[in-house]
């Protein structure tokens, strides 16, 4: 049987508040029935802080170091919690909650698209896994996380390599529309990832970071050699085409829907209400 053909587009790096609408635009897109199941890959121009939706900027963000740290600054649309988008491949898929590989939990169209992201780490010759929290302790974490650190804990089928968290990602159905975004590192700078929240005290903050070096691991900890961007998008490129048994054709946007996109950026997601509003 032939497989199916999703639509694949690399945006390149992008300024926070593009990323964000291109997401919603093309979640949009499907729902209307105007472009077919997506993949897409990006990146950050400049590096960026993004906050889960439901997060209180105020509470749990130090905004002066994001500032001090020329970061860019975004909310999205999605749960979870802060993510520095830096040295990584970023990724989303678009894909309709009634299609017919797509399972109506959301834990188990976590994993049915994760797939695709486990084979891509294969195709870089690392061994992950999915980790599924078995004690209570890793589920009462799943509950009410420690901190607002997205990498902080393997949520359900998080993909792991060497029992370290090495892909974060997060989902919103909207509009019968599953949206699915994540980050892949390839690199980490904890110091400054760590710089960008607030913390009780000094003490708290050393000591979850100290912890969080045995939870979470970007690819060139793991790996003899450096991974180029390049190799990550190839490997992922086959990886979500091997795991969801699919084909991607690369599209590019046309001029109409790139102002679209780029009109969307400008009045939700560079707005201190979407940014803020929390």
């Amino acid at each position: 049987m032939a497989k199916e053909v999703w639509r694949f587009i690399d945006s390149g790096d992008c300024s926070p508040s593009f990323n964000m609408a291109l997401d919603e635009a093309l979640l949009d897109w499907h729902s209307a029935g105007k472009i077919p199941p997506t993949v897409r890959f990006y990146g950050w121009n400049p590096p960026t802080l993004s906050i889960g939706y439901f997060q209180k900027v105020e509470k749990e963000i130090d905004l002066e170091a994001v500032k001090r740290h020329g970061l860019g600054f975004v909310r999205r649309p999605t749960g979870g919690r802060g993510v520095l988008h830096d040295k990584e491949l970023t990724y989303s898929v678009i894909v309709s909650e009634s299609h017919p590989d797509m399972p109506q939990t959301v834990t188990e169209a976590y994993r049915v698209i994760s797939q695709g992201i486990l084979e891509g780490f294969r195709f870089l010759g690392l061994d992950a896994y999915f980790a599924v929290p078995k004690t209570e302790e890793e589920k009462a974490d799943l509950r009410s996380p420690r901190s607002a650190v997205c990498f902080d804990a393997p949520s359900w089928y998080e993909l792991v390599v060497e029992g370290r968290k090495v892909a974060g990602s997060a989902q919103t159905r909207q509009k019968g529309v599953i949206l699915q975004h994540g980050s892949i590192l390839l690199d980490l700078d904890e110091d400054l990832l760590f710089s960008l929240f607030k913390y009780p005290n000094e003490r708290v903050k050393e000591r979850l970071q100290r912890n969080f070096k045995n939870k979470a691991v970007a690819i060139n900890e793991l790996t003899e050699r450096t991974v180029t961007i390049e190799e990550a998008k190839e490997a992922f490129y086959k990886g979500f085409e091997k795991g969801l048994d699919i084909l991607l054709e690369p599209y590019t946007l046309t001029a109409e829907e790139l102002a679209y996109v780029e009109e969307l950026a400008r009045t939700k997601y560079e707005s201190d209400e979407w940014n803020f509003k929390r």
